[in-house]
């Protein structure tokens, strides 16, 4: 996006210029046949020599539309998408708290690696970038809201407990999105992190879906879990019960969304993933109000009209 105007009906005004324009001309030439009908011959050849000296009258005249030419524009409230000015982003974690994470294939277990993880990432985000944690297993609620303290979202952070629940996708990823939008006029991005199936919930991951691309959400997933299969517990019967990661759902949301799918076997892995995600997210160039370059303008302007009429070296009289 180029130029714009945050008030682009101020830029009618613009229309008068070439009208005061044609006044002053007019008024001009109307003084010129005053002179030849009234004046004596030799205040004509004055005033024709006078033309050599002519810009000096209309200088004045020139410099006055011009600063109102700027005012104009800044009336209207030009904006540039600047180079060194980065808008902001909305992220929030989602991060799965049900009974799965509790399994201990990573070190302590799968929740606390998760935590530590993400601290990469917070590390990394910018001054102006906010972050909010959603945490979801039967159900979803708020763990910390968006904020761009991240010293305090850490504190949050490391206050998640494990839960005993199922996993409900679907909340927990519409409850994110719904958190990304809160604060208007920045990129919107949600990093998902789950190691079961969508099991509970009153929304569907596919809703959810549809709910991110409304709103033009970036959801990036997070599948974790291991090379092999991990047991969780055994059963009534003695049948051992295993973690369990459904790949597919998590690949069609962050696809569907234009974010990435990661899986996560180790660590190390969950580590770098967060990593790479920080650094893959994209801030775009901030609309940024140029209109105090016009007042400038238009005050130099007038400066400069000031001193042609009243310095010592005065031009304009």
């Amino acid at each position: 996006m180029g130029l714009r105007f945050a008030e682009p009906y101020a830029l009618s005004l613009l229309l008068g210029i070439p009208l005061l324009i044609y006044l002053y001309l007019r008024s001009r030439q109307k003084k010129k046949r005053d002179i030849i009908k009234f004046s004596s011959l030799a205040l004509i050849k004055r005033a024709q020599e006078g033309r050599k000296h002519a810009w000096r009258r209309d200088i004045g005249f020139y410099l006055t539309v011009l600063a109102i030419v700027f005012l104009i524009l800044a009336v209207a409230d030009p904006h540039l998408p600047l180079k060194k000015a980065k808008k902001g982003v909305n992220v929030v974690l989602a991060i799965d708290i049900s009974g799965s994470m509790q399994a201990t294939d990573y070190k302590p277990n799968r929740l606390e690696a998760a935590k530590k993880s993400a601290e990469t990432l917070l590390d990394q985000l910018k001054a102006n970038d906010y972050v909010g944690i959603v945490t979801f297993e039967s159900g979803a609620t708020t763990a910390a809201y968006l904020s761009p303290a991240k010293d305090l979202v850490k504190d949050k952070l490391k206050a998640i407990a494990p839960r005993e629940g199922r996993t409900a996708i679907g909340d927990g990823l519409s409850l994110a999105i719904d958190m990304s939008v809160s604060i208007p006029n920045k990129k919107k991005i949600v990093i998902l992190l789950s190691d079961g199936v969508n099991n509970a919930g009153v929304i569907t991951p596919q809703e959810a879906v549809a709910f991110a691309k409304t709103n033009k959400v970036q959801v990036y997933t997070i599948g974790m879990g291991s090379e092999g299969k991990v047991v969780l517990g055994y059963d009534w019967f003695g049948n051992a019960q295993y973690a369990e990661l459904d790949e597919s759902t998590l690949k069609a949301i962050a696809a569907n969304t234009g974010g990435t799918y990661f899986k996560s076997v180790d660590d190390d892995t969950l580590n770098h993933i967060y990593d790479s995600i920080a650094k893959d997210i994209k801030r775009e160039k901030e609309d940024t109000s140029i209109k105090d370059v016009f007042v400038s303008l238009a005050g130099l302007t007038l400066i400069i009209l000031f001193y042609l009429q009243h310095s010592k070296y005065r031009v304009l009289s």
